[in-house]
């Protein structure tokens, strides 16, 4: 009976052993070790800065390059242990990137549907200004760019443009240079090398400016409003009666089906594409896409008697949790490539940092005493002119507004089409 108990006993705990061992290794169980760990780490402040939602970039970073390196080890354990290839370590990039493709989705949807409202009446008001800091954000970290493969002989074209689109963030202008450059692997090594201070240079940016200038935010977001206004308009003014809105079809409370929509089409949109040439190709990308389609629903509000409104909380969920998804997916495949090219030239690390701050902070000088625009609209185009989504949704938690939005918004499409053209000019240097 002693022998039956302790069979059955040890049978019972070599399968629970199993079984935990299995969901440990799963990508459901890696995706949320992330976003504990994440928040926890965003949830430290150094002098009043944190990193807030971008601690789980810095978490996905770390777990990319632990995985990396230990996943060969991992798994022979796991063969010797229970069989050959019967669990297996399967935190993989492939679910990372589905999470970071849907997590932009998300986001940048909602703050299209978000910003939809005022983005056109505050793009007519700054529209030079929007274009201007867009080409002198772009041009100058091109310009970095290409000092960079002209004065030091170990950085070739191709590995500073993989830079150059890795500091600013930037997926379009790194497929058009792998387009370029014919999948040369310094452009995808080099984009992993910048990526990471590409997102955390432009998030810890757009804390510290306002702390160091020791801004009023309810001050700040007073002049947000009052720049984007039209003349003699009232700032509080309300886009849709109460009244009218009662009276339009809604698919749902929660705006889903609507948000949904609003997905579907601006992944068409930013499908279609413009070819200039063999390599140079250009699209909106599911990015622009949805921000676009988002800006017009929140524009419009309505088509006829149907609604295209999706309530204040359900935008702001979808915008916080596509944000650190997006950090997540965008951090392991970052932690992936990351050792790949330091490790061999360490000195690209800091090319890419130079690629990140200078054209930041020319951006804003031009912003601030070119254009004299306010602190939170100044950021917000810096944003947009970054390309930094991350950047935006600290941006919102330090504003504590949606309206920065329209800046990002007002710019991003600027940059986004520059940047497709820069691996061309980069070309010229080989």
């Amino acid at each position: 009976m002693n022998t039956l108990i302790s069979t059955a006993g040890l049978n019972f705990f070599q399968e629970m052993w199993f079984q935990l061992v299995k969901t440990m290794t799963s990508p459901l169980f890696g995706i949320f070790i992330v976003l504990v760990f994440g928040y926890l780490l965003g949830r430290i402040k150094i002098k009043g800065v944190s990193l807030g939602s971008a601690g789980v970039f810095i978490m996905a970073v770390i777990m990319g390059i632990m995985i990396s390196e230990l996943r060969d080890p991992i798994n022979a354990s796991l063969n010797s242990t229970f069989g050959e290839n019967v669990i297996t370590m399967n935190w993989g990039s492939s679910t990372f990137s589905l999470c970071k493709n849907i997590g932009l989705a998300l986001f940048v949807t909602a703050v299209g549907l978000i910003a939809g409202p005022k983005f056109f009446r505050n793009f007519k008001s700054k529209a030079v200004a929007y274009i201007v800091l867009g080409v002198v954000i772009i041009v100058s970290g091109t310009v970095v760019c290409i000092l960079v493969t002209c004065l030091d002989p170990n950085v070739d074209a191709a590995t500073a443009t993989g830079l150059l689109m890795g500091s600013l963030t930037s997926t379009p202008g790194f497929s058009a240079a792998q387009g370029v450059f014919e999948n040369n692997p310094n452009v995808a090594a080099a984009n992993g090398a910048a990526y990471p201070f590409g997102v955390l240079g432009v998030v810890l940016f757009v804390q510290l400016l306002p702390k160091i200038f020791r801004a009023d935010m309810a001050k700040e977001r007073e002049l947000l409003l009052l720049q984007g206004a039209p003349k003699g308009a009232d700032i509080d003014e309300i886009s849709v009666e109460s009244g009218e809105k009662k009276k339009l079809f809604e698919f749902d409370k929660f705006g889903l089906c609507i948000f949904s929509i609003t997905v579907l089409l601006g992944l068409l949109v930013g499908a279609i594409s413009f070819k200039f040439s063999s390599s140079i190709i250009f699209n909106l990308t599911s990015t622009g896409g949805c921000l676009l389609v988002g800006l017009l629903f929140g524009h419009f509000g309505r088509i006829g008697k149907v609604s295209l409104r999706v309530p204040d909380n359900t935008l702001k969920v979808f915008r916080e949790l596509g944000l650190v998804l997006f950090l997540m997916g965008s951090g392991f495949e970052g932690g992936l490539q990351f050792l790949e090219l330091v490790s061999k030239t360490p000195i690209v690390f800091l090319y890419g940092v130079l690629m990140t701050l200078i054209p930041m902070i020319i951006g804003f000088i031009v912003a601030k005493f070119g254009f004299k625009l306010c602190l939170l609209n100044n950021l917000g185009s810096i944003t947009g002119g970054m390309t930094s989504t991350p950047a935006l949704g600290s941006l919102i938690s330090v504003a504590e507004t949606e309206d920065v939005a329209s800046a990002y918004a007002a710019t991003y499409p600027i940059a986004l089409i520059l940047l497709v053209f820069v691996p061309q000019i980069m070309n010229f240097l080989q």
